[in-house]
């Protein structure tokens, strides 16, 4: 299979209009903060019991199209000794690979952050493959306060973005790009609107530069939402300053947008993602979502390291999976809950 096939099969597996995609990727030092919330060690068996009981949740396919991974999990079996990734593919969920290497500061540009991870990353994506993965996922991450993000900033990260997904395509991975704009300080939405805008240019600008086929790709943004100090945004308003922002900066060439949740609770991701598909009219892509804490936060709660409670932390999370399928189609409602 050619590498354009092999791109076109994964994008065709991945698009409907019901479903997204599971945010399983939290490192070794982010799932051990969560855990530890619920009164869990953080031990590589603890990590690996509860993502396959997620994964091994019945029905959760008809809801969930795709399933990002940390580099432990890619390696990791359930209890009767399957590979997660096909225990994945047994549900008609595509498995993929996070391969950014953490963040630290931008030289030359105080405030703002920039990724690791470059470096050799055309050999572990033919690793990753062979063990599964068929699309990846790469963030970067923009703090707003007065003078961030940076001109540096906006142009080192977008950089970053690109030369990660032309990478992956010349090996026949998807690439999921992923520009976090911060939910962290007090600015106003339209703060975060004129930020948002800013960041997407200068990443799409960087796409077109390295040649990134955006027909073979997936946007991961924020959603346009104030500062977590500020008053919350109504759904309504969310959707509208986000679709605008879009409509703005995305080609739609890009087949799918699948928002991250970026500090939402579960019923504010859904209820935003519900209000953007009830506009679903102004857009010419797919908007989906690929949320993490925001769909596993309640089977957490749910397990809280008690495997008898296996059934309960499923139906939890199938409950979270279901209700935001329903909010792709604008069908989803509070009273849901």
């Amino acid at each position: 299979m050619s590498v354009y096939a092999e791109l076109q099969k994964t994008m065709d597996d991945m698009l409907d209009a019901e479903r997204g995609i599971l945010a399983a990727d939290e490192s070794t030092s982010t799932i051990a903060k969560r855990l530890k919330a619920v009164g869990v060690e953080s031990t590589e068996e603890n990590r690996r019991w509860y993502r396959s009981m997620l994964l091994s949740t019945p029905d959760v396919g008809k809801y969930i199209c795709g399933v990002i991974f940390y580099e432990e999990t890619l390696s990791q079996q359930d209890s009767r000794g399957k590979p997660l990734p096909e225990l994945a593919a047994s549900q008609g969920i595509i498995p993929g690979i996070k391969v950014d290497k953490g963040k630290g500061d931008l030289p030359g540009a105080p405030g703002d952050m920039i990724t690791y991870g470059l470096d050799g990353l055309a050999e572990r994506l033919v690793r990753y493959h062979k063990q599964g993965a068929r699309f990846a996922k790469w963030r970067e991450v923009y703090p707003i306060t007065d003078h961030n993000p940076t001109a540096l900033g906006l142009t080192a990260n977008a950089e970053m973005l690109a030369r990660y997904a032309a990478v992956c395509q010349a090996n026949g991975i998807v690439p999921i790009v992923e520009p976090e704009v911060l939910i962290d300080g007090n600015h106003s939405i339209d703060r975060a609107a004129e930020v948002n805008e800013q960041v997407l240019q200068a990443v799409f600008h960087a796409l077109y530069q390295h040649r990134v086929r955006l027909e073979h790709m997936i946007l991961k943004p924020s959603m346009v939402t104030p500062g977590r100090e500020q008053t919350k945004a109504s759904p309504d308003d969310v959707a509208m300053m986000t679709l605008r922002t879009l409509r703005r900066t995305v080609p739609a060439a890009v087949p799918s947008i699948n928002f991250l949740s970026g500090g939402q609770t579960p019923e504010e991701a859904t209820a935003n993602l519900n209000a953007l598909n009830q506009h679903q009219d102004k857009a010419p892509w797919h908007l989906s979502m690929s949320f993490g804490r925001a769909l596993q936060e309640p089977a957490m709660k749910a397990w809280s390291g008690d495997n008898s409670q296996r059934e309960q932390a499923q139906q939890a999370f199938l409950k979270r999976a279901r209700l935001n399928s329903l909010a792709r189609t604008g069908q989803y409602t509070p009273d849901q809950e």
